[in-house]
């Protein structure tokens, strides 16, 4: 019998549950909001709850389900299934892979938000192709997730793919990790505004002065397309400061691709044309040759399709053993 799995994305404004076949395939999802005040008790309850809704009004037979994997913001103890601290949500020190099986009786994997967007894409997203790639999120921040021979790769203290904290300017802007330069302040959705604001306090004329106070990385992008020279030149700071690390990671890991998305990657060829070119120049030609760097393609489905796939992958992976 074809099992089903449930993902859950957890943000700091949503929760979006899906229920996903064996191949990947996002069947049917749902969203609700998050409660950021709601205590780990409560919310697991009604995350659990959740749950049991989506396969009823779904028609999922609870014996078709095969797993549930969670996706969540914050600080794991991955292998032993427990949240240390969740970003933006009041969640510490919870055993949820323990209470959640208990309560629905099913498998239950856990991992970091970044890592199972990952996840989402190389299973039937951009990286479906490629059995060694590393997914880069330009939003909010910068996050990542490191694939090698199709599995996650986490690291002694589960901070592997932590592609954001990697410095770029010595002596940089703060960051929130407490880090000065790292890329993240640069080509991040919210480096390149800052970066944008630095300009006009400095006086430099630009379009962008405008909606100073409500600038977002799309206007910029939009500027850039009206030959901003300011616009044009963060732009190039942002994808410089991403191509750097790019190289680096590829005499590391040396990956078939890097998967870009989140927000930030909507720009399209204004992005990736200049991150290219700048990849290119910068990385040693044997480690780039060959490697492509793509936009990612499930959007913000990424997340509930590779939280599934935590389970689901360890079921199938069993079975070919």
């Amino acid at each position: 019998m074809a099992k089903r799995y449930i993902g859950i994305d957890l943000g700091g404004t949503s929760m979006k549950l899906g229920i996903v076949d064996e191949k990947g395939q996002l069947l049917y999802k749902m969203e609700e909001p998050t409660l950021t005040d709601e205590k780990a008790e409560s919310g697991i309850s009604r995350m659990a709850k959740s749950i049991r809704r989506l396969a009823d009004e779904t028609d999922t037979p609870w014996e078709e389900v095969g797993g549930l994997g969670l996706g969540l913001p914050g600080f794991l103890d991955i292998p032993g299934g427990k949240i240390l601290r969740l970003t933006n949500i009041p969640w510490e020190n919870v055993s949820i892979k323990e209470i959640l099986e208990e309560e629905l009786r099913v498998p239950v994997a856990i991992d970091n938000d970044a890592n199972v967007a990952a996840m989402g894409e190389a299973w039937s997203g951009a990286g479906a192709s490629f059995s060694d790639l590393i997914c880069v999120t330009l939003g909010t921040g910068v996050g990542g997730g490191i694939i090698v021979g199709g599995q996650l790769v986490h690291g002694v203290s589960g901070l592997a793919g932590e592609i954001g904290h990697i410095q770029v300017v010595e002596d940089g802007s703060l960051c929130g990790c407490g880090q000065y330069g790292c890329v993240e302040t640069i080509s991040s959705a919210t480096g390149m505004v800052r970066l944008v604001k630095e300009a006009i306090s400095e006086g430099r004329q630009t379009s962008l002065a405008a909606k100073k106070e409500k600038l977002t990385a799309r206007d910029i992008f939009e500027a850039a397309k009206e030959h901003d020279a300011v616009a044009i030149h963060v732009i190039d700071e942002a994808t410089v400061a991403l191509a750097r690390v790019l190289a680096i990671l590829s005499v590391v890991n040396n990956p078939e691709a890097f998967i870009i998305g989140g927000g930030v990657s909507q720009a399209g060829e204004l992005l990736f044309r200049p991150l290219t070119e700048a990849y290119t120049r910068r990385c040693l030609s044997h480690a780039s040759a060959g490697v492509q760097i793509l936009p990612a393609q499930l959007g913000n489905d990424a997340g509930i399709i590779g939280a599934a796939g935590l389970t689901a992958k360890q079921k199938m992976n069993r079975r070919m053993a």
